[in-house]
């Protein structure tokens, strides 16, 4: 992800509870659906004992509408109810990027 201007990451690191019936469908159509909205740049994930997701998003503002969006927030409530033993969101500015990739 290529920015010259400084852009937001959503880090949400979760625990799972038994209970994920359901849970990959929903995640992925969060993904397709957080891509249509305005504002979203990239996402970045991994999962293992602890799953992490990283969301940029060019604005605060992106990122309200994100979390208040109708579908996200049902998704949010499934969750919290069967889901989740535990998640954290923290949300950062991000000043500046570099990389490295062998070719």
């Amino acid at each position: 992800m290529k920015n010259d201007t400084a852009y937001y990451a959503v880090i949400f690191t979760s625990t799972h509870s038994e209970n994920t019936e359901g849970y990959i469908d929903m995640a992925n159509q969060m993904e397709t659906l957080a891509k249509s909205q305005n504002g979203f740049l990239d996402i970045e994930s991994a999962k293992d004992s602890i799953g992490i997701t990283v969301s940029y998003w060019e604005s605060l503002e992106a990122i309200k509408n994100w979390k208040q969006h109708t579908d996200h927030l049902v998704a949010q409530q499934k969750g919290k109810q069967d889901w989740y033993n535990w998640y954290k969101v923290r949300i950062c500015k991000v000043e500046r990027e570099y990389e490295f990739f062998r070719d």
